[in-house]
């Protein structure tokens, strides 16, 4: 028996023996909307977030050097990275961990789907459960402003990172969560949600290394939940630059130092 499955209990009924289970969520967590559920299975989801993400985090690594063989998909949802994990950084074994069991069960179909071997637990990102220093890689999309314990879920994030090994976050801000629309369709805890620079700073402060370089600020049509881009679309006016607005979204590539 691996530390993985003693550190698990029996599976869920649905899913066979695909899931280890833990603990239930944790009392401050704060569930989806059914909308919001449905929307993290759709293909623009996978297409225009997912792998737009992806494609950015990979451009602003120093220096790739994949294959990263251990990566955790931390707050893997639906499964929507796992193909585009294997395809960026060649990973030989995703650990995708996350706390909504339907969310998981649909991970697992996703793994199936593709063929790609996936671990699934069902545990609290500021638990996981997973030996220090097992991973190589930590893809945390669109998942900090989700949860109400941030600090620490990143220092989570470093006891399990292998020394010289990444954190890969791509984060919305307070600016896009605190949004009409966004408050309507989705649920979050409000009073976690942090500006680009308090993200970062979040990052910083949980001991990973990171410059300018490691660091963009998407301001993708999505984003802009005050008219999702359509000014720009219909060439009414161009959106403010950077500096000159407040971000919605930011990308960032943290090394744990070695």
């Amino acid at each position: 028996m691996t530390s993985l499955e003693k550190q698990g209990t029996s599976a869920t009924a649905q899913m066979g023996s695909a899931v280890r289970r833990a603990d239930p969520a944790p009392a401050d967590y704060v569930h989806e909307s059914r909308f919001g559920f449905w929307f993290l299975g759709t293909d623009t989801w996978e297409k225009r977030v997912v792998e737009v993400a992806l494609e950015d985090l990979h451009g602003l690594m120093d220096r790739p050097r994949p294959p990263y063989r251990v990566v955790l998909d931390a707050g893997c949802g639906q499964g929507k990275a796992f193909q585009g994990l294997v395809e960026h950084f060649q990973a030989e074994r995703v650990i995708g961990v996350d706390v909504d069991v339907a969310g998981l069960a649909a991970a697992h179909r996703e793994a199936e789907q593709h063929g790609i071997p996936v671990e699934l637990l069902e545990r609290d990102l500021a638990d996981t459960g997973l030996p220090d220093a097992s991973v190589d890689m930590v893809f945390c999309h669109q998942t900090l402003h989700h949860l109400a314990r941030q600090e620490e879920t990143l220092a989570e994030f470093h006891r399990v990172l292998k020394p010289g090994g990444l954190l890969l976050v791509a984060e919305s801000t307070k600016e896009y969560i605190c949004s009409w629309v966004i408050r309507l369709l989705f649920r979050h805890p409000m009073h976690v949600q942090k500006s680009a620079e308090g993200y970062l700073e979040l990052i910083r402060n949980a001991g990973f290394a990171f410059g300018p370089k490691n660091v963009s600020y998407p301001y993708l049509w999505w984003s802009r939940a005050t008219d999702f881009g359509l000014l720009e679309r219909f060439h009414i006016k161009a959106p403010p630059p950077p500096g000159k607005r407040k971000e919605t979204l930011v990308n960032v590539v943290a090394v744990k130092r070695a």
